[in-house]
């Protein structure tokens, strides 16, 4: 395994529960991590549990393209290398197409899929530059196999999917890497405003999750995981 002592990782999404969680196991092993996230409250307090300066604390908003650009633009003020790039942003909307409004729908593309795009755009100019770089992005298993009511969520993975799956065949003459890793049923906040009866017992917890991105973080630059699939024992869907 290689090892990320001194690698620059940008985590985008670190104030959530998997986010939070891969930040301490990254910077633990000696990565140089700047974090982002929309709640600067949350952000600070991370900051502090790191031992992190305010210099790599940005906040941002995945889902608006100015907001975005002007952290990344901060971001490689700072430094001009962003060797790891985690995207651990997002959004859940399960609801049935009779009650999905195209609100919800639009917001989560927005969020999931243009925010993605957004990100993606912002780091890759300077990526190619240095000719190498690992990108991970979390479509969920819901990427790979649908269920009843997650239509919009679906919809917003599948095109994150196969929009990573195209820019992977722009950068065949690089040593930029894309990871997917589809995570299933992890007890994170991600299920506080989702109104189905889960088994959050059962799930996996975010520290688990959180552990998958660092073990991909630190696999050698000679190859690649394209993908990895992590969920429940009890609620295998892949």
């Amino acid at each position: 395994m290689e090892s990320l002592k001194g690698k620059i990782v940008l985590i985008v999404g670190a104030t959530g529960g998997i986010g939070a969680q891969a930040a301490k196991l990254i910077s633990g092993s000696g990565a140089i991590v700047y974090i982002t996230g929309r709640n600067t409250v949350k952000l600070q307090a991370l900051a502090t549990e790191l031992g992190i300066g305010g210099d790599r604390v940005f906040e941002m908003d995945i889902a608006n393209e100015a907001s975005v650009n002007a952290a990344i633009a901060q971001v490689l003020e700072k430094t001009p290398v962003i060797d790891i790039l985690i995207n651990a942003a997002g959004i859940g909307v399960i609801q049935t197409m009779d009650t999905l409004s195209a609100i919800d729908f639009e917001r989560t593309l927005q969020t999931n899929l243009f925010g993605s795009f957004y990100l993606v755009k912002a780091v890759l100019p300077a990526m190619k530059v240095q000719k190498k770089g690992l990108i991970i992005n979390i479509p969920g298993v819901l990427g790979k196999v649908p269920m009843a009511g997650a239509a919009a969520y679906s919809a917003s993975k599948y095109g994150l999917v196969g929009m990573m799956q195209s820019i992977r065949e722009e950068l065949k003459r690089t040593e930029i890497r894309i990871t997917n890793l589809f995570l299933g049923g992890v007890d994170s906040s991600f299920w506080d405003t989702i109104d189905l009866r889960v088994q959050r017992d059962k799930m996996i917890v975010a520290e688990e999750a959180a552990k998958a991105i660092w073990f991909l973080c630190q696999q050698p630059a000679s190859g690649v995981v394209s993908e990895m699939v992590l969920q429940p024992f009890n609620h295998q869907a892949i």
